[in-house]
């Protein structure tokens, strides 16, 4: 640590609201480890909803009077946000090997230890602890994973929260080989990495996608493509799916369920187009169908999540990369769903 700068630069969340609320600052000070803490050098980190969601307040329920992060806790600011990294380790705590000083590594966002000890409840990266909008972070040794492959800093930085939100929900719908799959807002982050994921598995997959970047999902892995606003309960009629990988919600949600075969598998991480909606209690209990919210990461999802990087089975799609200085424009295009991938921004 005598080696490294006493300050860095980075942005913090300093109030809840427009982007304004982002300060870009100068003098912020180092993390200091705890003992099985690691300190990484940020190379890259991505930006993503939960960034802008917690930005705006999106996760408080309507009857609270506290601004909430996404797990219903109290949101503590300021906050460095960024649940995206990837970067290298510079400095460790006093029970990790020194040896892993140089490795480049990307973060595991769902954090099961922080400042040295269990946490009762997990916290996510860039949330309920200060994440990689930095120079420096910090986290558990633990959650820093070593990749061996040829990609870029910024290449790297595109997979950790929105790929291991989708492999964590194709592994709760149990997706094998064979399964029809339908996946929502499938241009972004985590519904293009599920469209990978899923075809990494062997399933027949169908993305749902603005007609401008149909071919784009098709060259992607997509097996076929539906638009937003065509007729869904049609296509589905005689080949229903599986699973349901949903990360929209929305006005059209009630046609997800109806659009499943019986003993099907819906699993939602997202509500982009809007978070109320109306559930017909026959079509759940008729259908036999599992409804599966999905947050907190499975223990052996990101590991896999790594295997499946250094073997070449998904690929990265970075968008476009803005110097960090530049988050405020990342995140007004982020908005914008012109794009289909990541937008990262570099240090």
């Amino acid at each position: 640590m005598s080696q490294l700068p006493s300050h860095m630069k980075g942005v913090v969340l300093t109030h809840h609201g427009d982007l304004d609320a982002l300060s870009f600052r100068h003098d912020l000070p180092l993390p200091i480890p705890a003992a099985t803490d690691v300190v990484i050098k940020v190379a890259a980190a991505g930006v993503n909803n939960t960034d802008i969601n917690t930005r705006k307040g999106w996760y408080t329920k309507d009857d609270s009077t506290d601004v909430e992060s996404w797990n219903g806790e109290a949101f503590v600011l300021p906050r460095i946000q960024g649940a995206d990294v990837c970067g290298y380790i510079v400095a460790v705590g006093s029970k990790v090997d020194t040896a892993r000083i140089g490795e480049r590594v990307i973060i595991e966002p769902c954090l099961t230890e922080a400042e040295g000890a269990k946490l009762p409840s997990p916290w996510y990266f860039g949330s309920e602890c200060d994440g990689g909008f930095s120079q420096y972070t910090k986290v558990a040794a633990k959650h820093a994973y070593t990749v061996n492959t040829s990609m870029s800093d910024a290449e790297l930085a595109s997979f950790p929260c929105s790929y291991s939100t989708a492999e964590n929900m194709l592994h709760r719908a149990n997706v094998v080989t064979g399964d029809r799959v339908l996946v929502t807002g499938a241009s972004g982050g985590v519904g293009s990495a599920a469209v990978q994921l899923a075809k990494a598995r062997g399933a027949f997959v169908v993305a749902i996608t603005s007609e401008s970047k149909q071919d784009a999902l098709k060259a992607l892995g997509a097996d076929d493509t539906l638009t937003r606003d065509c007729n869904w309960l049609a296509y589905a009629k005689d080949k229903p799916f599986d699973v349901v990988i949903d990360l929209v919600a929305g006005p059209r949600w009630p046609e997800l369920l109806e659009m499943m075969r019986p003993f099907g598998r819906y699993a939602v991480s997202g509500a982009i187009g809007g978070h109320s909606v109306t559930l017909d209690v026959r079509t759940l209990y008729l259908k036999d169908l599992q409804l599966l919210g999905c947050t907190m990461i499975s223990e052996e999802v990101f590991g896999n999540l790594v295997k499946r990087i250094e073997a070449g089975d998904i690929a990265p799609l970075v968008s476009k990369t803005y110097p960090i200085e530049e988050i405020k424009q990342a995140q007004t295009d982020f908005e914008q769903k012109a794009h289909i991938g990541k937008l990262v921004l570099t240090l």
